[in-house]
């Protein structure tokens, strides 16, 4: 059970982390889902969206942060 509980409160850890750094850049008014390379396509009371490019940079950023929590544990 103390791995149980140790996981639990890494994940959770991480999740304070991960909020906190999206509403930090929340603050920074960066164009995340309006990247070039984003399709969106609005009508008379709809839309949809397919933010491409954010989800291969958020992908490729989020990859590389595991790669080296990898590395460290090692």
């Amino acid at each position: 059970m103390p791995e149980l509980g140790r996981t639990l409160l890494c994940l959770g850890l991480l999740l304070m982390v991960a909020g906190g750094l999206i509403l930090g850049l929340n603050r920074l008014d960066l164009p995340l889902g309006r990247l070039p390379g984003d399709f969106s396509w609005r009508g008379k009371g709809w839309s949809v969206s397919f933010p491409i490019v954010t989800s291969i940079l958020l992908s490729t950023l989020l990859s590389l942060i595991l790669w080296a929590v990898g590395r460290l544990r090692r």
